[in-house]
């Protein structure tokens, strides 16, 4: 019986799966330009989750309202919805660093406005409403720029669903230290030094920004008008099937399922007899499960099989909101708000991935728009919902029937699941992500 040489023996071993490592999962931070956006994000985020705790717990202590509260929720994410597809052709057509800088700039004064207001005793809902409502629109331009900057920042598209990976974790990571370092801020002092840091943590992100090299080629002047190039974008997402289910899916989740943060005060207050240190505790319980979801992705080495997570992940989510509503005591909570957030984060990530990996690049900034409309932009209704529900029948059993309602629709979509794979197939091995069948090879060869 031959045997193998010894340098075969040592290259079997070093192969198996015992002896790998794990170096592939950061393999989108060996690009300097992704290097100083993972940087810069994770100061910056930290800020940004400190002032979505600091204005929630505001509004709560000055109104004790939890239609307030959806309403502030609704004029902060509304512009997403109405200006997001015209946000998308700008970023087609223009430098996205630049877009990037603005809006980062832009929303650091818009804390610090916070901020003094706060400090100085001055702040009134009604200008919590326009402060929230000018930071929508920021967001509005902001989102669908950063997504379609990505590829930019991570150049080899190979490793981009690995950088979608990492930026989802950087973001989880901030979503458990800011909650509760906002908790901590608010109880020894007032909501005004939490936003007062956030607006000097986006100076990390504009000079990381600003740090890129980017090779800036010709920016492609359509012939068409905006007008055209908006209309190229719908038909693009109403009529590609993947597209059109992942967004269909997620826009109820984010319409009937993402609301449940607004409520966050009423549970800490009202149904958990906390403070502002349980909404903390609570919030970055979530970050924990959305955390461990984006590492999980992180370790993932391809794109393949995240299909099948999407509908798992609604279901998660929905179910979490529903025994989250049956609960009345602080560690059940605690762990039930874990299994909410690795389903959100979860879902969210996944379907980036995909998206992201199907779009054309003329058509990213058109397309992750919607994404920015579906996630965001549905959120706004979903919060007027959810705190006019919670006004009616309360928080428990809004957060009840709201995750039933993503439960249903995870059913409906891995009803659609065999249909979507048929249209995603012929890309994936376009891309070489899954290999050809033999009877297409087969003719391939023949052909040449």
């Amino acid at each position: 019986m031959a045997t193998n040489p010894p340098q075969e023996i040592t290259a079997e071993l070093e192969s198996s799966p015992a002896r790998r490592d794990f170096s592939h999962a950061w393999r989108a931070l060996r690009h300097r330009n992704f290097r100083l956006f993972f940087g810069g994000q994770s100061i910056s985020l930290i800020g940004t989750w400190m002032t979505r705790i600091a204005t929630a717990w505001l509004v709560y202590r000055l109104t004790k309202s939890a239609l307030l509260l959806g309403t502030v929720s609704f004029v902060g994410q509304i512009p997403s919805f109405l200006f997001a597809p015209l946000a998308g052709v700008l970023v087609d057509r223009l430098d996205r660093r630049r877009v990037l800088i603005w809006t980062q700039a832009l929303a650091m004064l818009q804390s610090l406005a916070l901020a003094a207001l706060t400090l100085t005793h001055r702040i009134t809902i009604h200008e919590i409403l326009i402060l929230s409502a000018f930071q929508g629109v920021i967001n509005a331009f902001d989102m669908p720029g950063r997504q379609a900057f990505m590829v930019e920042m991570v150049e080899d598209r190979n490793d981009l669903s690995n950088a979608i990976a990492i930026n989802s974790s950087m973001v989880n990571l901030a979503r458990l230290i800011g909650p509760s370092l906002a908790g901590i801020v608010i109880a020894a002092t007032n909501e005004g030094w939490c936003f007062f840091i956030d607006g000097i943590s986006y100076i990390a992100v504009i000079v990381s920004l600003v740090l890129m090299r980017v090779r800036v080629e010709a920016l492609k002047r359509s012939a068409a008008s905006m007008a055209e190039q908006l209309r190229e974008g719908w038909d693009y997402v109403s009529s590609f099937v993947p597209v059109r289910s992942i967004l269909l899916l997620f826009a109820l989740v984010s319409l009937m399922g993402m609301p449940y943060v607004v409520l966050m005060p009423i549970f800490a207050a009202q149904v958990l007899h906390g403070g502002a240190h349980t909404l903390g505790f609570l919030m970055s319980a979530a970050g924990v499960g959305a955390l461990i979801s984006a590492l999980s992705l992180v370790l993932r080495k391809s794109v393949r099989g995240l299909l099948k997570m999407l509908p798992i992940a609604a279901a998660s989510f929905g179910a979490g909101l529903i025994l989250f509503g049956f609960s009345r005591v602080v560690w059940p909570s605690l762990v039930l708000m874990v299994v909410v957030g690795f389903g959100m984060m979860q879902g969210l990530t996944a379907s980036n991935t995909i998206i992201q990996t199907l779009v054309p690049e003329d058509m990213r900034g058109r397309v992750m728009s919607y994404y920015t409309a579906a996630f965001v932009g549905m959120a706004p209704f979903g919060s007027l919902l959810a705190g006019s529900l919670a006004h009616w029948i309360g928080a428990p059993r809004t957060v009840m029937l709201t995750g039933s309602c993503c439960i249903l629709g995870a059913a409906w979509f891995a009803s659609r699941l065999k249909d979507i794979r048929g249209h995603m197939r012929p890309i994936y091995i376009e891309l070489g992500i899954v290999p050809a069948p033999p009877s297409e090879l087969v003719e391939e060869q023949a052909g040449n």
